[in-house]
């Protein structure tokens, strides 16, 4: 991955989350962006971190103590923080007589889904607190009008099955059974 320096609400759009989630993700130490003046700082391993505890907890619905178990110890194989691992492979055991589950992450094509999302980073702005810069409203009527020109004519209706669909991003889960035949 290039590097980058992303602040909370550029990773949060580059991810595809609510900065109040990838902020979750800080606070419970899930992922450690480096902080300084205040501000935490998104490195590309901070990004593919949060994308894979992102993937995880999608896929599996796991818990917060789960999921931090799996990516501290998945951030420690190598590859890993580079994205250059094509997957990455993690036996969990409950004890030792069990047979462990196998937890498998497309560690590329996650860092490769990061890649094509960075251009996001740019189009949200960090403003400072405070006070707005002057001219900000002009500034925001007249991106409502160049969106509203690029919609067009757009119903009720088709607006809000376009919120109801991004909304429902359940995802698909497939189930496969393997079984082995044993001749005698």
């Amino acid at each position: 991955m290039q590097p980058v320096q992303l602040k909370l609400k550029q990773a949060s759009a580059v991810l595809g989350a609510t900065p109040k989630d990838v902020q979750n993700l800080v606070q419970f130490r899930l992922v450690r962006p480096r902080r300084r003046n205040g501000v935490y700082w998104f490195d590309a391993s901070a990004l593919l971190t949060a994308n894979v505890v992102f993937y995880l907890k999608d896929s599996l619905g796991a818990s917060t103590a789960s999921l931090a178990r799996v990516v501290r110890e998945a951030v420690k194989l190598p590859g890993f923080t580079a994205g250059t691992a094509k997957t990455v492979s993690i036996q969990l055991r409950r004890s030792t007589s069990s047979q462990p589950l196998e937890i498998r992450i497309p560690l590329r094509s996650l860092a490769k889904d990061l890649e094509r999302r960075l251009p996001l980073a740019q189009a949200v702005r960090d403003l400072p607190r405070g006070r707005k810069r002057p001219g900000w409203k002009a500034e925001f009527r007249a991106a409502l009008k160049d969106v509203a020109a690029e919609l067009g004519d757009l119903s009720d209706a088709d607006v809000l099955a376009a919120v109801r669909q991004s909304r429902d991003r359940r995802p698909e889960l497939t189930v496969v059974a393997d079984t082995e035949t044993v001749s005698t």
